[in-house]
Formats: structure tokens, C-alpha cells, sequence
């Protein structure tokens, strides 16, 4: 048997939230959170993003903009994405081209390693979140809104807040293992 370890405990209980209200973590608590994240594997420690949290009236001319880039038929509803959390984290992927020993796709690993540990140190202290993304995160409009450079990603936003008192979370079916690992190619 495993013994028990808060860590482990963190990434077997943590689920996205759809719904968050307020409180948010705090400056203070965020930088502290992003600095732990990024230790995540980094092969070269690039740290090949950027993040741009957005909070208060900022969620409402985010909301303007992906208002204005989504079909007319969806406009309200897009307007409306950004004030479902208090605080939307932007993640930004920002690679080096080109680079002579980390090749594109680590650099793009190494910066979803840091949103997923992110995620995890969230919930370990209490705080809900879910990874949304979605077309907008390919329009130029959102780009230039946001300032993204032209060589950088736009990987959509990280929705953190307190998850409702009435929000229940469904537990997950384990996952086959058989599926999963193939014992018997790895030498085993």
C-alpha cells in the first residue's frame, strides 16, 4: 500500500472547475504559485511563456474583444467567457526559434508542464481552476488585444477562483492500465 502523501493526494483530487466565484489568489500568492510552477521540466530552463492575468473590468474588455471576434450568432455568449472566473490567467507560449538543442514541440511541453503544476499547487491550496481555450485563441484580433508578439501562442486562459459551495465534483473511473502501458515492449 501507498502511503499517504498530500502531493499524490493533489493530483488524484483536483478537477476542473467550470464554475468559480470569488476569491482569487492574490497577487502575492500568485507570483509565489508561478514561481513554484516553474520548476516543471524545462529542458534548457527556457521558460519559453509568459502570463498575463486579467482581473476586474479587464475580464469585461477581454470579453468586448472576443465578443467582436466571434460569429454574430455567438457574440453575447463570447462576451460573457471572461466573466465566469475572478481572475483569468493568459497563457502565452513564447518559443525559441530555431533553438540548437530544444526542438519546438519541448519548448511547447515545457510550457504546458508549467500550466499543469500550476494547476496542481492551485488546488493544493485550496483554489479552483480549469485550462479554457477555444477558436479565439487564433484570432488576430484577441492577439493584438492581448500584445502577443507573432511568433508567440496564444494558449488560451487559466479560469482560477474558488470553486462554489454547490458545486459537485464527480469522481473519475479509474483508468485501464492495459490500454496504457505495454509491459512487455519495454524490456520487462
Amino acid at each position: 500500500m501507498i502511503p499517504p502523501n498530500p502531493l499524490l493526494e493533489a493530483v488524484l483530487n483536483r478537477h476542473s472547475a467550470a464554475h468559480l466565484i470569488e476569491p482569487a489568489p492574490d497577487r502575492t500568492e500568485l507570483e509565489h504559485l508561478v514561481q513554484a510552477a516553474a520548476t516543471a521540466p524545462d529542458h534548457g530552463r527556457l521558460r519559453p511563456w509568459r502570463l498575463l492575468p486579467i482581473t476586474g473590468s479587464e475580464r469585461g474588455h477581454l470579453g468586448d474583444v472576443l465578443g467582436q471576434a466571434a460569429p454574430p450568432e455567438r457574440a453575447a455568449l463570447a462576451a460573457a467567457k471572461p466573466l465566469r472566473a475572478p481572475l483569468l490567467l493568459t497563457v502565452v507560449h513564447c518559443p525559441l526559434p530555431n533553438h540548437p538543442k530544444v526542438p519546438a514541440w519541448e519548448q511547447l511541453a515545457a510550457t504546458t508542464a508549467m500550466v499543469t503544476t500550476l494547476s496542481l499547487l492551485l488546488h493544493s491550496r485550496g483554489w479552483a481552476s480549469i485550462w479554457r481555450t477555444g477558436t479565439a485563441v487564433e484570432d488576430p484580433l484577441v492577439h493584438k488585444h492581448l500584445g502577443l508578439g507573432e511568433t508567440e501562442q496564444l494558449l488560451g486562459w487559466l479560469y482560477i477562483g474558488t470553486r462554489p459551495p454547490d458545486d459537485t465534483v464527480r469522481p473519475r473511473p479509474p483508468l485501464n492500465l492495459d490500454t496504457k502501458i505495454s509491459w512487455s515492449h519495454a524490456g520487462a
